[in-house]
């Protein structure tokens, strides 16, 4: 499941077979597994989770259980969600760069 050309924060190991689930990061679409988290689902495509909103630089979740709230990003419906504790779902979408793009259609 890796994008070619890009390089990716997460590594799967091998676990037996689940349900692929399709979602789409950013309006790119995935197919990852069920049981992943949103956090799972993009940094096993990518390098970075989202944008960090104060500097040049990118965010890649930073506790992975939700306490330091470093992962929030936000769904279709403009819910804002800690990446790192949702479960993808199928049909899921999933804005990275603060909810933006769905708003800049």
């Amino acid at each position: 499941m890796r994008v070619m050309g890009m390089v990716h924060q997460f590594q799967r190991l091998q676990l037996p077979a689940r349900e692929v689930v399709r979602c789409a990061v950013d309006d790119m679409p995935l197919e990852v597994f069920a049981g992943d988290t949103v956090l799972t689902a993009v940094l096993t495509h990518r390098r970075n989770l989202r944008p960090f909103e104060f500097a040049d630089a990118a965010r890649a979740g930073f506790c992975l259980m939700g306490a330091c709230q470093d992962c929030w990003v936000h769904l279709e419906t403009g819910e804002r969600v800690r990446a790192c504790s949702t479960q993808v779902v199928e049909g899921m979408r999933i804005a990275t760069n603060l909810g933006r793009c769905f708003h800049a259609k």
